[in-house]
């Protein structure tokens, strides 16, 4: 008879461009999103979810020319033969859900969401295939003033999670600036569609690569250090100087005071560009209305600035854009100081709900970049790490009393939790293998137990229980270099009634809060 095949164990493995991530970056994750939630509430929106799976045309990612649309998503066929991708971004899910619900939902329509987004694209340093995003938008507001208040709660979302002044700026741009750019350089032909990709993409660069990389890449392309080129727009000189002076600007007036720098600013685009396009003009003109409008609320140009230089995915936006920068230096994978760079950014959007539909729609938003964000928090101190204290562990002498452990558990958890607003404390009944005393010992202090509960059959039959501070005892056990010493001492653990087992777990457990505080 022949011998059955042995089953292949299946190999543990996690697939490139994801990461397993555990309790003290969730929970320091959930505090930000907290944060963040609190202050997107202030200015109104409400949460909305959306699913994970989209039918892909839905996302504006379907290829028809493609056996399977899969650009840049993860995509699968349903029962039907329709295609599905899981969500590239967090909003072209909520045009859909405006669209689909647009009678029944308030105009204009705030909201926020946070979810996990999907990419299938090539996974690097710092890039991955999952990763969060925490969206805020405003649907149906065709003003400026909305986008004006986007960036400006930005500015407050910055500052609630710490990041103080002058270590981080909301810079404000415009897209009709660039569309008015490209008509004055006469690169508006369906024809020029890529050279101005490699335009925007080039300026795009401007903080990595210096104001002579980007001008490398305007002309005929850059050599980086490791030999590798990188083809460039091969514009003209006079086309790159005019581009040059739009995205670095200096011509201010420094002495007048009485002028904020972003009027100033806005001033001296129009001086070298105004007339020379109506979209630019507009450009200009709405710019200047978000620079007004945040001032009079208080928000000057250290913390919201109209930087011409800002470039976000401008084929997708219609109007202003915006990016939440740090301005604080950070040590990169190359061992080089750099500055830490965008953790977010948005803009308007009118055409996105509009594909749905038969009218236009107005819309803008804003999207967080989760883990850039807390990489960024960790990197100044502000990102709330510390570990909750561990649970209680009521331990198992003899597993044929587990009812007794579990009410003894329940004792426990209902008294120590019975103050809602207070951080919970977990109490667990051992549910490994009893045999070994010393390994429930050895689990208690792996999971950073302050605390265990210990009940023999001669402590029950006495209406007894034993308490053990694990701190205390690591303390003790530290001065205590004889033996007999340490088993009269017991280390940290005292015997007392079973109807004083609560107040002696909390005795240990206001010690150990009293501590930490000092």
């Amino acid at each position: 008879m022949a011998k059955e095949k042995k089953q292949k164990r299946v190999a543990a493995r996690l697939p490139r461009g994801f990461v397993d991530r555990e309790a003290p970056d969730l929970r320091a994750q959930e505090a930000m999103l907290a944060t963040i939630r609190r202050v997107y509430e202030t200015y109104g929106f409400t949460p909305v979810e959306t699913p994970a799976f989209e039918f892909t045309d839905a996302l504006g990612k379907f290829l028809p020319d493609s056996d399977r649309p899969n650009e840049g998503v993860f995509s699968l066929q349903d029962d039907d033969e329709q295609w599905l991708s899981l969500r590239y971004d967090l909003t072209a899910p909520l045009a859909r859900h405006v669209a689909e619900n647009y009678e029944s939902l308030p105009k204009p329509y705030r909201s926020y969401r946070a979810g996990y987004v999907f990419r299938n694209e090539k996974p690097g340093p710092g890039r991955f295939r999952q990763f969060m995003q925490f969206d805020a938008d405003i649907v149906g507001a065709p003003n400026v003033s909305a986008d004006a208040e986007m960036a400006m709660m930005m500015a407050d979302t910055m500052e609630a999670l710490g990041i103080p002044r002058g270590q981080y700026v909301i810079r404000v741009n415009n897209r009709k600036a660039f569309d008015g750019l490209r008509q004055v350089l006469g690169l508006d032909s369906r024809e020029d569609d890529e050279r101005w990709l490699i335009v925007l993409r080039a300026i795009d660069k401007l903080d990595k690569f210096g104001l002579e990389g980007v001008k490398e890449l305007l002309g005929k392309g850059r050599l980086d250090e490791s030999g590798d080129f990188t083809r460039g727009a091969n514009l003209l000189p006079q086309q790159i100087e005019f581009i040059q002076m739009f995205y670095s600007i200096e011509s201010i007036d420094c002495d007048d005071q009485s002028t904020p720098y972003n009027r100033l600013f806005i001033s001296a685009l129009h001086k070298i560009f105004g007339g020379k396009s109506e979209l630019l003009d507009q450009a200009f003109q709405e710019l200047l209305h978000i620079a007004q409008l945040s001032h009079a609320a208080g928000y000057d140009s250290d913390r919201i600035r109209i930087d011409t230089s800002v470039v976000r995915g401008l084929e997708y936006y219609t109007g202003p854009v915006f990016e939440a920068e740090l301005l604080f230096d950070v040590v990169n994978e190359k061992g080089q100081k750099v500055q830490f760079g965008s953790v977010g950014g948005g803009g308007r959007y009118d055409g996105l709900v509009s594909r749905f539909m038969s009218q236009p729609v107005p819309a803008t938003g804003f999207s967080i970049g989760v883990s850039r964000l807390m990489t960024a928090l960790k990197n100044l101190g502000r990102l709330e790490t510390a570990e909750r204290t561990g649970p209680v562990v009521v331990t198992v002498m003899d597993k044929d009393r587990m009812a007794d452990y579990q009410a003894m558990a329940t004792k426990l958890r209902q008294a120590l939790n019975a103050d809602p607003s207070k951080p919970p404390v977990p109490v667990e009944v051992f549910q490994g293998n009893p045999k070994q005393f010393g390994k429930q010992l050895q689990y208690a202090d792996r999971i950073g137990s302050p605390v265990v509960v210990i009940q023999g059959g001669d402590e029950k039959e006495a209406g007894k229980v034993q308490v053990k501070d694990l701190a205390l005892g690591k303390e003790l056990s530290a001065q205590i270099t004889d033996n007999a010493e340490w088993r009269e001492a017991r280390a940290g653990q005292e015997m007392v009634d079973e109807d004083q087992l609560v107040e002696a777990v909390q005795a240990i457990l206001s010690r150990m809060a009293g501590s930490s505080s000092r």
